[in-house]
């Protein structure tokens, strides 16, 4: 839990405010330019992140680090790629991008719990009760936004789910949380309505009010989300959430599933200018009958939205400047347990990155025959989020002030994975 959120105040609790001023519905807005118009500047000077969240913890040997014949190896079978990489033959639409993407084989980390390890691969820090750590997406958020200044709706965008908050940054770098529909969490808008306008201005004089008796910095960061608040309401680019709006094959690509429209309105995002955009797709935590649920379900609904992703982003110029990367919070146990499942296992596992300048083509390390450790230099949520940061333009020597006054560098002093800027 935030500081915000322990004095009473989060971000669920302020736009419960805005949902209160009245029944509205989101207006239907005509962009003065359209989002492909927006692309030309856009991947000239700006850089973007999206992050594939794998909520619950994905088997990387049942899809990107296959083990053909040994006991510990399931029934996949790899196939060659675009790369040189071979990878499930249940990622068929991902085996053509793999020219753009990079597998790191070589993660070696220690949280093997869901919260653990879902807090440590999103921020680089192991959970600490005394200092809420930013999440990579309120960190680069924060450090991108100066290439935007035009940009009205919020920087950083978790679409599916919640991710992790923005720790020690502020409610400003707060995840803004919507539906892959575009539902937007506990805000419903209409400018028709004069009382919105009436309640926000009296809400903005009781946040004067508490800032001037200076009670500590939750009333100035609420009168900041206020203000953002109104200026989203009122904005063109809300547009970029309605994924409705493009043409049928593009969203049959995708995919009509929660995540295909979730990696759709990625794009949308990045159009646009948003920074950081997290989309998630749960239901890893596959304990049992894991080889029927991966081949069945899981696979085929991320290898369509995925392929998708990468390709529509080089097709539109945007791959160049856009970072991807594909985790979940820990992989899965290379021994198939009594309910033909995986457990959870985070000693050697793989991630996915791709785009903004980073190497594709190519997997970095190596795990053993069975999958049971890392044989080459092991590689951590840091090194990751160090790398994001090099192909990103970010200085790895930024330095953050944590509330306690602790200095905490910029990915938690993580090295960069050299082999994919090479």
């Amino acid at each position: 839990m935030s500081n915000l959120a322990r004095n009473g105040m989060s971000r669920r609790h302020f736009m419960s405010h805005m949902a209160g001023a009245s029944s509205m519905v989101i207006p239907s807005l005509t962009m003065g330019q359209t989002l492909q118009d927006n692309a030309e500047d856009l991947k000239r000077r700006r850089k973007s992140a999206i992050l594939l969240w794998m909520g619950g913890g994905p088997s990387t040997m049942d899809i990107w680090d296959l083990k053909p014949g040994a006991p510990t190896g399931g029934p996949f079978k790899p196939i060659a790629t675009s790369g040189n990489a071979q990878i499930s033959e249940h990622m068929p639409l991902m085996a053509k991008q793999m020219h753009n993407m990079a597998i790191v084989r070589s993660m070696s980390t220690r949280e093997a719990d869901h919260g653990r390890g879902r807090y440590y691969m999103h921020t680089g820090y192991v959970p600490n009760p005394n200092i809420e750590h930013p999440s990579y997406g309120a960190v680069l958020s924060n450090q991108l936004i100066d290439q935007r200044p035009e940009l009205e709706i919020p920087p950083f965008v978790a679409v599916g789910g919640g991710s992790v908050g923005p720790g020690f940054l502020g409610m400003s770098w707060a995840p803004f949380t919507v539906s892959s529909t575009g539902q937007v969490r506990n805000l419903q808008m209409g400018l028709e309505d004069t009382r919105l306008y009436q309640r926000m201005y009296a809400l903005d004089l009781i946040e004067k009010g508490f800032i001037n008796q200076r009670r500590g910095s939750a009333a100035t960061d609420h009168q900041k989300i206020l203000k953002k608040t109104l200026n989203l309401m009122t904005s063109e680019q809300m547009e970029a959430f309605k994924v409705a709006s493009e043409p049928d094959d593009v969203k049959e690509r995708y995919g009509n599933t929660n995540f295909g429209r979730g990696c759709l309105m990625a794009r949308r995002l990045v159009e646009i200018g948003v920074p950081f955009i997290e989309v998630g797709l749960g239901g890893w935590d596959n304990h049992s009958n894991i080889h029927t649920t991966l081949r069945d379900q899981k696979l085929p609904e991320l290898d369509q939205a995925m392929s998708a992703l990468v390709e529509d982003l080089e097709q539109r110029g945007l791959l160049e400047d856009t970072a991807i990367v594909w985790m979940g919070e820990f992989s899965r146990t290379p021994r198939i347990n009594g309910n033909a499942g995986r457990d959870h296992w985070a000693r050697s596992w793989s991630v996915v990155v791709g785009g903004a300048g980073m190497n594709g083509v190519i997997a970095v390390g190596e795990t053993n025959s069975d999958g049971t450790r890392v044989e080459t230099d092991p590689y951590t949520s840091q090194d990751v989020m160090a790398s994001v940061c090099k192909a990103l333009g970010i200085s790895l020597q930024t330095t953050f002030t944590s509330n306690n006054g602790r200095p905490m560098k910029i990915a938690n002093s993580g090295k960069v994975i050299k082999e994919l800027f090479s």
